[in-house]
């Protein structure tokens, strides 16, 4: 314990922080000088105990990535593409298949090795991330579902590879280093057995057939990055993917009754669509009102399928996406829409929005509202478009099957049913996840945060749009509280698979877009915030960055100094404690003591409220916690006569004791 001097904020204030969304200096009604005061205060222990406004210990800036937090002239990533032809047999649930890989060594280095992902080994019993996920994934493999990848043949220019499998990965022994600026190209045999419904993929019995959702469903090769080298961490079941861009040819054959939607573009709708189906796309795909493709009483109806014997094959094709998943049932209801995007160079176009579900989707179905899944899928894309980074491609399909919520390129898969809240909250979620991380290509496995967090932050305005509404964050908050109130509290930046799971949600959805959510309202301003986050979106679109670039991005582009707000919230487990100690009035106005004894600092807003029941607000910039926990400011009263003073007056923050947030004024 130390003792410290009080400080005194003099008649000019200056405003930062919330101030810059427009309130001016003079605004803040703070004034006056004040004497000194002995105080004790306490400093937390360990990581913490560094002073929260030091500049953050990040990577060195160089010319791959700058100090501003934009890629440099010398970053660059790999590309990996795929031609993949597969076959499901929907008997069995198995799935066959064989892919042709290009992988591109944009990198200055030549590899000798490469490291592939095999993310299906998850479903063996003996996997790393079966035994140590807990009792309910245990439980669906003891029914003796023993699952992965067997793969049949691995091989270059007709010559087997040598490989070895270390869990979810495996190592592939090269003939030759890939030199830098060549191409390697090579080719996998593989099949497996659909897992039983565990996270992210699956298939589920309905009334009308049985849904099929593919994702993650292919080896795919490793991230090789100027970061961290190879990205071989392996596949626990929470942290996701952190993959290559790369360009898709998929086909996909299946029962001939069944329907398809996947990530890219449909190549071959004439051999799997009839006429009436692609004239009914085409007429979706100009209007703005939900058209249906395929009628609830017309399912299962052999005239919906081309005229045949035998299965069909669906070809797709995608530039520039992370990975590919597809879904796949004869009992799909199909409906769409057209949604405007404005493209960065002027351009308008149109994208498609459709639904595949089955009958029991009862909130999916488009309705004399004009609600339904596809129009909230259309909102998601126009509002997210206009406030971010147009989307970039031609499509948007959510699938409605055993999946509770998850994210590919394109597509997203949707569990809710007969909830419209709840259809409308996933949807938007996943659809905005297009954004974060299939745009901005973040490392998933690593940092949860960047992808989750800044999702969910963006749904908290796409929601409001939608239900005409304010932001609701009260959620984030009692989550936030939750963690902070703990014994176990943990820092955001923590890998997810080694978060407390019961803490997975609240730090790397519900924190981080609080935190997010603060930063726009009450430290940066909208205005400002906004071109920041574009910035940093504009700049990584179709790259990976790293926190660092994050932050240094946001800094950058808004002209801000936020190592505080970055050590507050994502690299520490401090707390927030705001309190009004002391109260006075004198002539002159109303002498507030306020304490800071949390750790994590916030600016102040100060409301002081009247005998005649009227009120003023008074905000002080975060820098009065620079140097102390302790802070005495006056507010002048103009005259009348104040009764209480409170801090953080409309409870934006998650103060862990808000008993001294009110204080009567003496």
């Amino acid at each position: 314990m130390r003792m410290v001097m009080f400080a005194a904020l003099a008649a000019s204030v200056v405003c930062v922080g919330a101030c810059s969304s427009g309130k001016r200096a003079s605004d803040s009604g703070a004034s006056g000088r004040l004497g000194a005061v002995d105080q004790s205060f306490r400093r937390p222990a360990g990581d913490d105990a560094t002073n929260i406004f030091d500049p953050l210990d990040l990577p060195p800036a160089n010319e791959l990535r700058l100090g501003s937090g934009a890629p440099g002239p010398d970053y660059w990533q790999q590309q990996c593409d795929y031609i993949i032809d597969c076959a499901l047999d929907a008997e069995t649930k198995r799935l066959d298949a064989q892919m042709r890989v290009t992988y591109h060594n944009n990198s200055p280095h030549a590899l000798d090795y490469m490291w592939i992902q095999l993310e299906q080994n998850l479903f063996r019993q003996d996997s790393t991330g079966t035994l140590s996920r807990g009792r309910g994934v245990m439980r669906e493999l003891a029914k003796g579902f023993d699952g992965g990848y067997d793969i049949g043949s691995l091989r270059h220019a007709g010559s087997e590879l040598e490989y070895s499998v270390y869990d979810t990965l495996a190592r592939v022994e090269l003939p030759a280093p890939i030199e830098p600026g060549e191409t390697f190209v090579f080719e996998l045999d593989y099949a497996f057995d659909m897992p039983p419904h565990l996270r992210r993929m699956g298939s589920e019995e309905v009334d009308q057939g049985t849904i099929f959702e593919y994702a993650q469903w292919f080896p795919h090769v490793c991230n090789y990055d100027d970061v961290n080298g190879w990205n071989a961490l392996p596949y626990l079941g929470s942290g996701e993917f952190y993959t290559n861009f790369g360009d898709y040819q998929v086909n996909i054959t299946v029962p001939r009754d069944h329907i398809v939607a996947a990530t890219g573009t449909l190549t071959n709708p004439s051999d799997v669509l009839t006429g009436e189906q692609r004239d009914r796309l085409a007429s979706a795909l100009d209007s703005g009102e939900t058209l249906v493709i395929l009628e609830p009483e017309r399912v299962g109806e052999p005239a919906t399928r081309p005229d045949g014997d035998g299965p069909l094959t669906w070809r797709f094709e995608a530039d520039s996406v992370r990975t590919f998943a597809w879904a796949s049932s004869e009992a799909f209801i199909w409906d769409a829409c057209g949604a405007d995007v404005t493209d960065l160079d002027g351009t308008t176009r149109r994208v498609l929005c459709q639904s595949l579900y089955p009958k029991e989707a009862e909130s999916w179905y488009w309705n004399d509202d004009g609600r339904g899944s596809s129009q909230v899928i259309k909102h998601s894309i126009e509002f997210y478009s206009d406030w971010l980074y147009p989307y970039p491609y031609p499509i948007m399909s959510n699938i409605n099957g055993p999946e509770g919520g998850m994210e590919y390129p394109m597509i997203v898969f949707c569990g809710s049913r007969t909830s419209d809240r709840g259809m409308m909250g996933v949807t938007d979620h996943e659809v905005g996840h297009n954004w974060y991380p299939m745009l901005v290509n973040s490392d998933e496995r690593r940092y949860m945060w960047q992808d989750e967090g800044f999702n969910s932050f963006i749904n908290f305005y796409s929601k409001a749009a939608w239900y005409e509404t304010d932001p609701d964050i009260d959620n984030a908050i009692r989550r936030t509280l939750q963690v902070m109130n703990s014994d176990r509290r943990q820092r955001i930046d923590v890998p997810p698979d080694r978060h407390w799971s019961r803490w997975i949600g609240t730090l790397n959805y519900r924190k981080t877009a609080l935190a997010l959510y603060l930063l726009r309202e009450e430290v940066l301003g909208p205005d400002r915030f906004d071109a920041a986050f574009k910035t940093y979106t504009e700049r990584w679109a179709f790259k990976h960055p790293q926190p660092g670039d994050f932050f240094r991005a946001m800094e950058d582009a808004a002209g801000a100094d936020l190592a505080w707000f970055w050590r507050s919230w994502l690299l520490s487990d401090r707390v927030l404690d705001q309190g009004v100690r002391v109260v006075s009035a004198d002539e002159d106005g109303v002498v507030v003591d306020l304490t800071n004894t949390g750790g994590m600092v916030m600016p102040v807003h100060l409301r002081v409220t009247f005998d005649d029941d009227t009120t003023k607000d008074v905000r002080l910039p975060v820098e009065v916690w620079a140097t102390t926990d302790l802070w005495r400011t006056r507010i002048a009263t103009d005259g009348k006569k104040p009764v209480q003073v409170q801090i953080d007056p409309e409870g934006v923050y998650p103060d862990v004791n808000i008993d001294d947030n009110t204080a009567p004024v003496k």
